[in-house]
């Protein structure tokens, strides 16, 4: 799994930088590349929950292959795209379906035992952001040769359909995987709370309808039951967790929304150096990824406590960002924020699957992905006003949302550290 998440974001990297550039060449304006780019965005919010709890009810097998396969099918499209509306039309296979991350992490946190799942995740999000780090360096190669956008959309769809492959030959037993839920449920752990338990008789017949390889005789009960899993998220006690993620999200986002320019503006650094401590920043996250077994083990698997200080600590460096006399303060906080920023991804994603539970781990994650969703939509407005009024402007917001982030979490302090005990104590 680690290394279809490589070449996942491996390949995607190497084609989204070069699109806006594209789509120019084929004569599209500002406004019209802005909108189709809202569109896809858009897209993915409302799309993330439905595919993630669908993945929940016909297994991670189905629900991978088809999301790998039809984003092959949208990268293929791009590679054809030799006017703007064949663009647009590209990308709607890849906004609906390109969930392949959200269900390879569903999967790990049903492989994984609760304790081993933030050493794994970890790992997970350091093998992605590898790719991350060497797909733009590829592309702006292949960019250089005759054809060179189109060249690299066709390979970046020959790496989709290989991850197809690579999923269809993993050893698959979905039965196992169900009965380890089956048990982990039993023991006491809480699926989101008493108001969003799924209705009973819809989970039997869907699992009787997996069971029976069904999956194409039984839609209405799929339907049903991602409805009824939705609304079970919608009626939960999980609001402060997607709370405390979208605060958090923003507040990253506003970070590095105007990076480039405000460098430039405060200390004269030209936008090459500002790139160049980007890419120093990921470099950086890959390491942290690598680093939190060790992490975890020191604060003894307290989920709760490590996203507290890991929260505490991104706010305090934003902050240092925000207040910076010289670049020399820039490269520290950067340096560190790329850690604190990487544990509190992690962390708050097993926080969501051991209070919600693991039976639904693909509806909290795509719901989790709608919610980072909405930031990606709300940053570069908050980032514009606030950009009017200082460069430190969109910064010094972020200090205030990742401010009541932390006062979230102290307030439902009671509530996190009961699911930690009960998390230890099953183990």
């Amino acid at each position: 799994l680690f290394l279809p998440s490589f070449q996942d974001l491996f390949g995607v990297s190497m084609v989204v930088p070069l699109m806006n550039l594209h789509i120019k060449s084929l004569g599209a304006s500002h406004t019209v590349a802005g909108i189709i780019g809202s569109l896809y965005g858009i897209m993915q919010l409302f799309s993330s929950t439905y595919v993630g709890c669908w993945s929940d009810i016909v297994g991670r097998r189905y629900s991978l292959l088809a999301c790998i396969l039809l984003s092959a099918l949208g990268y293929f499209l791009l590679g054809t795209s030799t006017t703007v509306l064949l663009f647009a039309i590209s990308r709607v296979p890849v906004g609906i379906f390109k969930h392949t991350l959200s269900i390879s992490k569903a999967l790990l946190s049903d492989l994984v035992s609760e304790r081993d799942r933030p050493l794994v995740m970890g790992r997970f999000n350091a093998a992605s952001s590898v790719g991350f780090i060497l797909g733009p360096v590829v592309g702006g190669y292949l960019t250089e040769l005759e054809d060179g956008f189109y060249q690299t959309s066709f390979i970046c769809a020959s790496i989709f359909l290989l991850n197809a492959g690579l999923v269809w030959m993993l050893p698959w037993s979905e039965e196992n995987i169900g009965n380890r839920e089956h048990q982990q449920g039993s023991k006491g752990t809480n699926s989101f709370s008493a108001e969003a338990n799924c209705d009973q008789h819809l989970k039997s017949e869907t699992n009787r309808a997996m069971a029976s390889d069904s999956l194409f005789l039984s839609p209405w009960i799929q339907v049903a039951t991602v409805l009824k899993r939705i609304k079970g998220i919608a009626c939960s006690d999980l609001w402060d967790i997607f709370l405390v993620r979208f605060l958090m999200s923003v507040a990253i986002l506003l970070y590095y929304s105007n990076f480039s320019l405000a460098l430039e503006e405060r200390f004269g650094v030209k936008p090459l150096f500002a790139g160049y401590l980007m890419s120093y920043s990921s470099a950086l996250g890959v390491l942290a990824g690598c680093l939190l077994g060790p992490i975890t083990r020191l604060y003894q698997h307290n989920t709760y406590r490590l996203l507290l200080h890991s929260s505490t600590f991104t706010c305090t460096l934003i902050f240092l960002y925000a207040s910076a006399l010289s670049i020399w303060m820039v490269i520290l906080s950067s340096t560190f924020l790329a850690f604190s920023t990487t544990i509190g991804r992690t962390c708050i994603i097993d926080l969501e699957l051991t209070i919600g539970g693991t039976e639904a781990s693909g509806t909290l994650l795509g719901v989790g992905q709608s919610v980072t969703s909405v930031g990606r939509i709300l940053a570069p407005l908050l980032s514009g006003i606030s950009q009017e009024f200082s460069p430190c402007g969109p910064p010094s917001l972020a200090v205030g949302l990742a401010l009541i982030a932390i006062l979230i979490m102290n307030t439902r302090k009671q509530k996190y550290c009961g699911h930690g005990n009960v998390k230890l104590k099953n183990q």
